[in-house]
């Protein structure tokens, strides 16, 4: 089940989803509405390689905005830091970032339980589209959850996304073995 949004408020209000900062007007019906940051990140090389770690440039979206180019992947990070230690967490796009061809995440849509940090985005567009920081850009989901939780993502010893960020973070796909 969805979490609708008095739910949300009363998970907010007992401490087991955190959104920071958080403003009353960006709760929907069901979801919350996150934004932009402000640093972008490209990868070094036109070619990545899933057993090596694939360095990043990042940079500051200039106030006048900055255009995305298709072909390119972008990451990105939500201005919302969040926690959530009772829900799943699924962050989609809005229908209004959609509709201007941004899609905001490759495949890395759902968070766990335990998740504490700002959200990575994997950015790709359709066609070119100029993009500012601070604007809406995704919605975050809450599913309850069926039975409990053994181990939570915040407290795994091999969780690679477990840094507190206001930047975009590289995949960690390198670090697993295969």
């Amino acid at each position: 089940m969805i979490l609708s949004d008095k739910r949300i408020l009363e998970e907010i209000e007992k401490g087991t989803i955190i959104i920071e900062p958080f403003n009353r007007d960006r709760l929907g019906t069901n979801s919350y509405d996150v934004h932009l940051g402000k640093y972008l990140a490209t990868y070094k090389d036109r070619v990545l390689d899933a057993k090596l770690h694939n360095e990043i440039v990042s940079f500051e979206i200039p106030k006048e905005g900055y255009i995305l180019q298709p072909n390119t992947l972008y990451l990105g990070v939500t201005v919302e830091y969040t926690e959530t230690h009772a829900h799943v967490p699924f962050l989609e796009g809005k229908s209004s970032t959609g509709r201007l061809g941004i899609d905001i995440h490759a495949t890395a849509g759902k968070g766990d339980v335990g998740f504490c940090n700002t959200w990575t985005l994997e950015i790709s567009c359709a066609q070119p589209v100029k993009i500012y920081a601070g604007m809406p850009i995704g919605q975050l989901i809450y599913f309850a959850v069926e039975g409990e939780i053994e181990t939570l993502y915040n407290t795994k010893n091999n969780a690679k996304y477990n840094n507190k960020t206001t930047r975009p973070v590289e995949s960690m796909m390198w670090k697993n073995k295969f």
